[in-house]
C-alpha cells in the first residue's frame, strides 16, 4: 500500500506527503526500482493520461511534477549508486533567441518524472552548446523548446548543426507555434504538442 500512497500523494500534488513516504520507504529498504517507477513514474503516466483526455489542466500537472520531483529529490542519490536504471539521457532547452520557458520546464520534469536524466539548459541556447552537450552527454534525445515564431528557424539551425556534428541523437520539437508540418519540414525526429506526448515520443524513439 505505501507506494501506492506515493502514488496519490503525486496524484493530489501533496508535496510534504510524497517526502515523508520516500523518505519511510526508503528506511524500509523498498526496492528503488518500485519506487520509483510504481510510484513516481506510474503517478505521471496517470497525470499525463489524464491531461490528455482533458480531465486535467497545465497548472494541475506542474503542481504534481513538482510533487513528483520533491520525491525524485530523495531518490536521486541512491539512484546515482546504480540502484535503478536511467532511461537514457535528454538534453533539453529552449532555442536561441527564446526566453520562455514554462512549457520547456514542463517537459524537462515529466521527461525526469519518467526516468531520463535531463540536461537542461534552460532559454536563448545556441545551436554550438545543444551539440556539445549532446555529444559531452551521450545523449539519446535533444528537445528544442520555442514559443515565438521569430525563433522557429532556430530549430532547423541546431539540427542542422547536431548532423553537421556527425551525431545520431534523436531530434524532438515543440511549443505553441510548432506544428507536424514544421517538424517534417526541418526533419526533427519528433513532434509533440504537450508534455506527456513528449515523454512517449522520447520512449518510443530511443527503443526504436
Amino acid at each position: 500500500m505505501a507506494i501506492q500512497d506515493i502514488f496519490q500523494a503525486v496524484m493530489t500534488f501533496d508535496e510534504a506527503s510524497v517526502k515523508k513516504l520516500v523518505q519511510a520507504e526508503l528506511e524500509a529498504k523498498t526496492d528503488i526500482d518500485a519506487i520509483l517507477n510504481e510510484g513516481l513514474i506510474g503517478a505521471m503516466d496517470e497525470v499525463g493520461k489524464k491531461f490528455s483526455e482533458g480531465e486535467l489542466f497545465v497548472p494541475e500537472m506542474l503542481m504534481a511534477a513538482q510533487a513528483m520531483k520533491s520525491g525524485l529529490e530523495i531518490l536521486k542519490p541512491h539512484l546515482a549508486e546504480g540502484a535503478a536504471e536511467s532511461k537514457g539521457t535528454v538534453v533539453i532547452g529552449t532555442v536561441k533567441g527564446d526566453l520562455h520557458d514554462i512549457g520547456k520546464n514542463l517537459v524537462a520534469m515529466m521527461m525526469e518524472g519518467a526516468g531520463f536524466n535531463v540536461i537542461d539548459l534552460g532559454v536563448d541556447v545556441d545551436a554550438a552548446k545543444f551539440v556539445a552537450a549532446a555529444k559531452d552527454n551521450k545523449a539519446r534525445v535533444v528537445a528544442l523548446s520555442a514559443l515565438l515564431t521569430t525563433t522557429m528557424p532556430a530549430m532547423q539551425t541546431t539540427i542542422n548543426a547536431i548532423r553537421e556534428a556527425g551525431l545520431t541523437v534523436k531530434t524532438i520539437v515543440g511549443g505553441a507555434p510548432v506544428t507536424q508540418a514544421f517538424a517534417d519540414q526541418i526533419k526533427a525526429d519528433g513532434y509533440s504538442d504537450d508534455a506527456p506526448g513528449a515523454v512517449e515520443l522520447a520512449r518510443r524513439l530511443i527503443a526504436a
